[in-house]
């Protein structure tokens, strides 16, 4: 059903901005403090801004995104330097896809990359979202899913062709009975009540993660405290 859902939601032809000899304007401040606008390119990557303007580039390089991936590290890129458990390929790079996932954002920082620039000039018809794993450890329920509804409406102002796919945030803590993945299951209640049906649709699917009695396996999540997909994850 998923398989379908994805294939159909973006399995067609559209028309898109040509973007062949456009200009990238990079971000501008105010910044986040962290920020480091005087970096420059060392290598692959110096800096998260330095990261954020590369990420942008490679999108644009492949002239037209109808499905994107956004949201923290659990989202498709828990390695970013992996191949996705080895699905991305064959599921995915036919279907212009575009992963802008990036390990470890919390809510706020994937607000700030969509007000600046990350989505501009691109008009996907999908738009797969997992977020706010990150806001756990700091934030109550309610205050996730408010930065979690900030993100659908800014994604549905800059891109409201799209269709989002909202997933429940994935479980984590070995037992059920752990408050955190209480409070997990408290957010992902809020954040259901964000789909339409329609325009949002929500999807929890992190019970395919655990075993019959909720217990989770590190052959599946690797990590109880951070749960980085396994091969088997992806595949789920």
């Amino acid at each position: 059903m998923k398989r379908f859902l994805l294939s159909a939601l973006v399995g067609f032809t559209i028309t898109a901005d040509a973007l062949a000899g456009g200009v990238l304007t990079w971000p501008t401040p105010p910044l986040p403090p962290d920020a480091n606008p005087a970096a420059i390119p060392v290598g692959p990557c110096v800096g998260w801004l330095n990261h954020f303007q590369q990420v942008l580039e490679a999108s644009r390089k492949i002239g037209k995104v109808d499905l994107i991936f956004d949201g923290d590290t659990y989202s498709i890129n828990g390695n970013p330097k992996g191949d996705h458990g080895g699905i991305w390929g064959p599921r995915y790079a036919n279907l212009n896809a575009f992963d802008f996932a990036n390990p470890g954002d919390a809510t706020q920082n994937v607000l700030w990359r969509l007000q600046n620039g990350q989505v501009d000039k691109l008009h996907p018809k999908l738009i797969v979202l997992l977020i706010g794993g990150s806001n756990l450890q700091s934030n109550t329920p309610e205050q996730v899913a408010e930065g979690i509804k900030a993100i659908i409406q800014e994604y549905q102002k800059r891109c409201p062709e799209a269709t989002i796919l909202l997933q429940g945030i994935f479980p984590r803590r070995e037992l059920p009975s752990d408050a955190m993945r209480l409070k997990i299951k408290e957010t992902n209640k809020i954040i259901s009540a964000f789909g339409d049906g329609k325009k949002v649709i929500f999807l929890d699917f992190g019970d395919k993660f655990l075993k019959p009695d909720g217990v989770m396996t590190k052959e599946i999540l690797c990590d109880f405290m951070f749960p980085r997909p396994s091969a088997q994850a992806y595949k789920i």
